[in-house]
Formats: structure tokens, C-alpha cells, sequence
């Protein structure tokens, strides 16, 4: 059974002919093999496809792993980065009726980890579709499972959307569920056709001008949340013997080519944080390998004892598509 997204939305990693969306098995059309062969992709039980071909990877198990995709959900449910997630879907809704006002707009985004962010951007009434990339299985996996539990991927959408309109036949204003697409890729080579999407957010991942410009429609919105100047500044200075601020706005000038800079933001919050907690932030960032042993061990030694005081500083930007 076919859902109702069009096939030409995403094609196929191998020969890129297009891909046929199934509840089970995603399965490519051919057309484009030079014997063609339809590629298949199996939906995992988790709820998400693997269009990350091997020759794509630089490694066995590329991103991140499991065991810091639970520390970050261990760390993010506890609200320390609420304030930028509720900054991030106000910027969205402030800015997304500019380009698609039809309350039909299809979302992107890259790099979704566990799916905090995602989440959040899910809840957004002109997004009913939202396409979930990561490089990382375990992440994956994770937002998958997300969105399962709250029946929001996309053939639980469909079949949702069966039962409210035959509940709701009179109240035609009813909403219905988004469809969520959990998807393991490369953001190098995202496998979406050109112009197709209506928003792209990059929090924390990967920045790639050309390929935002070629999926992104005319106009399209591009939100990127990076790390601010003084980023946890004095938990890197407990780390590291020197200390680089973040250069939040290098990107811009990579950009500038095919997006227009409509707004900025920063965001900050206080962190008191636990040894767990600590220990769980360390994870889920590049600290956790960067800094020698004794320096983490000595930081979680003191927050053992109280606990450890820092401040999160994020930048939000909004670009649009020329």
C-alpha cells in the first residue's frame, strides 16, 4: 500500500531513479539502472529507512554512537536546553507563513540526533511532513522510536488520518498527525529530489551550502543553530589548557551565494549541573574524546562535591533561499 507522498520526494542512493514509498519496504522504480534493477530498502521495525549506502561511509559506524545519543537524551529531557528549542520553533513559525502559507510546507532536518529538536519542530501546524536525517543508526533509531510511540510516522499518519477524517467528518478545520521519515543518510548526499523542501535546520550538524541550496524551493528557509561565543566556556577552560571561542559566523560567507540573512538570535541559559548530569554532557559532545582522562576525571570529581557551574550560549540564524 502506497502512502501519499509523491515518489519522485526521494530517490534512490544506488541510481537514483525514484522511490517508491511503502509501509514496509521502500523500493526504487529502476528507471535510471542501466539493468534496471529496483533497489529495495526495508523499513526497520524501529520505524526508519537506511539509504546510507556503504561507499558513503568513512567509517563502520559513522556518527554517533549509542551510547551518546542516551546521554543526550538523558541530558536534553531534563529541559537544560529548552531555551533554545522554544527560541528555534518561534524563529520557525515566525518565518515559515513567508514561504508556504497553504499550511502544507515540507520540512527537513539534518543531522536530528535523538529528535529533541525534531520534535518539537513536528508540533509545528504548517509542517504536516518532516524528514528526519542522520548519519548516525543509533540516532536514528532513537527518533524513530520517538515518533512511533506518538503514532507520527508517516504510514501511522496515513492511517490516522483515515480514522479522524471518518471521526471528524464534519469538523473539515480538524488537524492531522504529521508524518514523520526517519532516514539514515549522508547530509552530504541527501537522497531528496531538487527544490522539494520548504525548510532545512542544521542544529548543530553539518553546514553544506550546495546541497541546502539544491533541495530547498525558491525561498526556502535554512535555520542553523550553532554553539555562541563562550560556548560552556568555563567547563572547556577545566578541560583544555587553551581555549578557542567559538566561531559561531564563519559560515555565513559560504552561504551567501544562493541565501539571504533575514535574522539572528542568542540564546543562553545557567547550567548547575550534577556529576551525572556533567558526565552525561561530556558524552554527548566532542569533549568526551578531545580532553585527557585526569582533566575530565578532576572535573567530575568537583561536581561531585557541588555542583558544577557553567552557561550554554547558542546563535540562531535564518537564511532564505535566493
Amino acid at each position: 500500500m502506497k502512502t501519499t507522498v509523491p515518489a519522485s520526494l526521494f530517490y534512490c542512493p544506488y541510481c537514483q531513479s525514484d522511490l517508491i514509498i511503502q509501509d514496509k519496504t521502500w523500493r526504487c522504480d529502476g528507471r535510471l539502472h542501466q539493468k534496471h534493477i529496483c533497489h529495495p530498502f526495508d523499513v526497520a521495525r524501529q520505524g526508519y529507512v537506511n539509504l546510507l549506502p556503504v561507499q558513503h561511509k568513512k567509517s563502520k559506524e559513522p556518527g554517533d554512537s549509542a551510547e551518546s545519543i542516551m546521554a543526550r537524551q538523558r541530558f536534553l529531557e531534563q529541559g537544560f536546553y529548552q531555551p533554545l528549542r522554544t527560541t528555534l520553533i518561534g524563529m520557525i513559525e515566525q518565518y515559515l507563513p513567508k514561504v508556504c502559507d497553504d499550511k502544507k510546507g515540507l520540512w527537513l532536518d539534518v543531522g536530528c540526533g535523538d529528535g529533541y529538536y525534531t520534535d518539537a519542530i513536528a508540533h509545528i501546524q504548517e509542517i504536516p511532513r518532516l524528514i528526519a536525517i542522520d548519519i548516525s543508526k543509533p540516532a536514528v533509531s532513537a527518533t524513530a522510536k520517538r515518533f512511533k510511540k506518538q503514532s507520527k510516522l508517516w504510514w501511522q499518519a496515513k492511517s490516522n488520518q483515515t480514522i479522524n477524517n471518518q471521526k471528524h467528518a464534519i469538523e473539515a478545520e480538524a488537524p492531522l498527525p504529521t508524518g514523520i521519515y526517519p532516514i539514515v543518510s549522508s547530509a552530504a548526499q541527501l537522497p531528496i529530489s531538487d527544490g522539494s523542501i520548504h525548510g532545512v535546520s542544521s542544529i548543530f550538524s553539518p553546514i553544506l551550502p550546495d546541497e541546502f541550496a539544491r533541495v530547498l524551493q525558491a525561498g526556502g528557509l535554512l535555520i542553523i543553530a550553532k554553539p555562541d561565543i563562550n560556548h560552556l566556556a568555563s567547563m572547556r577552560q577545566e578541560l583544555f589548557e587553551q581555549v578557542r571561542s567559538h566561531d559561531s559566523d564563519k559560515f555565513l560567507e559560504h552561504l551567501s551565494t544562493d541565501f539571504e540573512l533575514l535574522a539572528t538570535e542568542q540564546v543562553s541559559s545557567q547550567l548547575a549541573l550534577s556529576a551525572s548530569q556533567l558526565q552525561d554532557l561530556l558524552t554527548m559532545t566532542p569533549y568526551s574524546y578531545r580532553a585527557k582522562v585526569q582533566r575530565r576525571q578532576a572535573l567530575l570529581a568537583k561536581a561531585q562535591i557541588s555542583p558544577f557551574i557553567t552557561e550554554a550560549k547558542f546563535i540562531i540564524y535564518v537564511l532564505q533561499h535566493h
